[in-house]
This record gives C-alpha cells, sequence and structure tokens, in this order.
C-alpha cells in the first residue's frame, strides 16, 4: 500500500510539472523557443541566378527512360522552359509550331503556354502521330548505319519532331543524302546520333493522334 501511494505521489508531481513547465501564464521564460526568421527560411534561387555548372547537382538521373527521353528535348530546344517563345514563334518546353499544335487539336496558344500538362501531352500526341508516319522507316532502318550514325527508334522520333516526318523519310531513304538543317543550323544527323538509344516503346503509333 505504500508503494502505491509513492507511485500516486510521483505521477501527480510529474503531471504539475508539465502542467506549469509548458504554460507562459506561470512567468515560465519561453524566448529561448523563439527563432528568428532568417534561421528558419531560406531563399530558392530565380532561373537568372542558377549558374550552368549547378544543373549537374540537381539533375535527377532519368537514364534512357521515356522520360529522360521527353526531358532531354525538352532541355535541347528550350533548356526545359514552358513559357518561351522563340525568334521565329516556336512555343514551349518542346518549341512546337502554330501548324503542329493545329494538327494534335491545340488552337488556344495562349492556353498552351501556361498549361504544362497540356504541352507534355502534346509531346506525347505529335510523337505518336510522327511513329505511325514512319513506322515502315523506323522497322527498315533501325540499326542500320547512316552516315556514321546507329540509326534507332528514338533518334528517328527525336529528328521528325525537329525536322518533320516528311523530312527524316527523304533522309533515310536517300542515306543521308538528302539533308536538312533547322534554322538554327541543327541537322536530322545530330538528332540521330544525340537522342539514340532511348526507350520509346511507350509511345503507340498512332494516326490521329489529338490533345483532349
Amino acid at each position: 500500500m505504500k508503494r502505491s501511494f509513492i507511485q500516486i505521489g510521483f505521477f501527480a508531481l510529474v503531471v504539475i510539472m508539465i502542467s506549469t513547465g509548458f504554460s507562459s501564464k506561470n512567468g515560465v521564460d519561453l524566448s529561448h523557443y523563439i527563432f528568428k526568421e532568417e534561421a528558419v527560411c531560406y531563399n530558392v534561387p530565380n532561373e537568372d541566378e542558377v549558374v550552368e555548372e549547378s544543373y549537374d547537382y540537381f539533375q535527377l538521373y532519368l537514364g534512357k527512360t521515356y522520360v529522360g527521353f521527353k526531358e532531354a528535348i525538352g532541355f535541347k530546344e528550350s533548356q526545359g522552359r514552358y513559357r518561351v517563345i522563340n525568334e521565329y514563334g516556336y512555343m514551349g518546353k518542346y518549341q512546337f509550331g502554330k501548324s503542329t499544335l493545329k494538327m494534335i487539336g491545340i488552337y488556344n496558344t495562349q492556353d498552351f503556354l501556361t498549361d504544362t500538362r497540356l504541352q507534355e501531352e502534346a509531346f506525347t500526341a505529335y510523337a505518336s502521330v510522327n511513329k505511325w508516319i514512319l513506322r515502315r522507316d523506323i522497322k527498315r532502318y533501325e540499326g542500320r548505319y547512316i552516315d556514321g550514325v546507329k540509326v534507332t527508334e528514338s533518334g528517328i522520333l527525336a529528328a521528325a519532331h525537329l525536322a518533320g516526318a516528311g523530312n527524316v523519310k527523304k533522309y533515310l531513304r536517300s542515306g543521308g543524302a538528302v539533308k536538312f538543317q533547322d534554322a538554327f543550323g541543327t541537322s536530322i544527323r545530330y538528332y540521330l546520333k544525340k537522342f539514340s538509344g532511348y526507350d520509346t516503346s511507350l509511345i503507340v503509333a498512332n494516326r490521329k493522334a489529338k490533345v483532349i
């Protein structure tokens, strides 16, 4: 019985200590729990403050996955910026022209520029159309070497994004003799090489692919 009274007394003491220890009304000094704003806040650099070398520290490794394929093209086209418009009027992360957007069902370019989901879906839809147009060429030329570059499905689809499926067909079927360069001097051969070997099996060939 004596031991029970001791236990009850101990628990009562603990309860009193807790209730008084966390009550500022009893004159307990809580100032040492106050943090200055700069101690708990930090700033994220904006686009102008990020140096080029910092990308090596913060990039996720996506390898040769489909997401890696999309991100690599997006970075090459616009450094991954969704709202950019270049001097020739090409828009967004993947630098689409107005005629291409209309082909896949997008008519409001302002909405397109401000909707990141729409831009990602546009890339997939356009790749699906190009894969259907180039399906026979992918089957015929994949694994071959043209102008010193090994031809892969991902390289063909990337080149089609740059130059259009028709120009890629001409390039492949001529053995690299019929060349193409965009306004900045980027060639089909360059895209075939740079974007070689990615997994683009998730892209479904679809002649009528649209963004809904």
